[in-house]
């Protein structure tokens, strides 16, 4: 599903395409039935249309519903920072700091790795979070939509990379580090508040990132 969302998110999957299961299966050089699953999944998160004598459709994708999707999403993780603080092995916490602070010292065109770092420390901090909620529904929600978070942040990146722009890779440093020594102070107010600064932070960075769509209002 990662690669199909992806596709459609930077654009070389267009808004109104039919997405034929077999012709996807051949792309991506897979069976027929994680292109079903996959397809059954973005119909689910809001990414693709099912529609009458169509089939499956890609669905437009405006700055709205990045920033709709960016609501849902703060709403979510600063209920799972609050429930997780207190609960992190201070190992994992620590881990993180030191990678960010690492990360943070790199100069990011001297570092081909840059993004793929800073993906992997994004998605580490989150993962971590949600998997320490102590609260199985949220974060089994937080799951389901991750890889459409993840699939406007890559997007995003992979932009600014081919541009040499890297600025907002060095402010996401700060943001997790702040995540990060709240919940080592154990403070779930500042956690809270780090996450929805990070988490609005990224809303109006992803949405001024998405392509344009022929014309599909923004």
């Amino acid at each position: 599903m990662r690669s199909l969302l992806t596709e459609i998110c930077d654009g070389r999957l267009r808004p109104g395409e039919r997405l034929v299961t077999q012709s996807l299966a051949d792309r991506f050089r897979v069976s027929h039935t994680p292109v079903r699953e996959a397809l059954i999944e973005l119909a689910g998160v809001g990414i693709v249309d099912h529609l009458p004598n169509r089939g499956a459709v890609v669905r437009p994708i405006t700055n709205r519903d990045v920033r709709e999707v960016y609501i849902v999403r703060r709403a979510l993780e600063c209920a799972a920072v609050r429930s997780a603080c207190g609960r992190i092995d201070l190992r994992h916490l620590h881990s993180l700091a030191a990678d960010i602070r690492r990360l943070k010292a790199t100069p990011p065109r001297a570092a081909t790795s840059f993004v793929g770092r800073a993906c992997d420390i994004d998605s580490r901090l989150h993962d971590l979070i949600a998997e320490s909620s102590g609260n199985t529904l949220l974060a089994k929600e937080i799951s389901r939509l991750k890889t459409l978070f993840r699939a406007f942040r890559d997007v995003a990146w992979q932009r600014d990379e081919a541009r040499n722009d890297t600025h907002r890779l060095a402010d996401e440093c700060d943001e997790h580090l702040a995540i990060v020594e709240a919940l080592l102070a154990r403070d779930a107010k500042a956690a809270v508040k780090a996450m929805a600064r990070h988490i609005n932070s990224g809303s109006r960075y992803w949405s001024r990132a998405m392509p344009a769509r022929n014309g599909v209002p923004t």
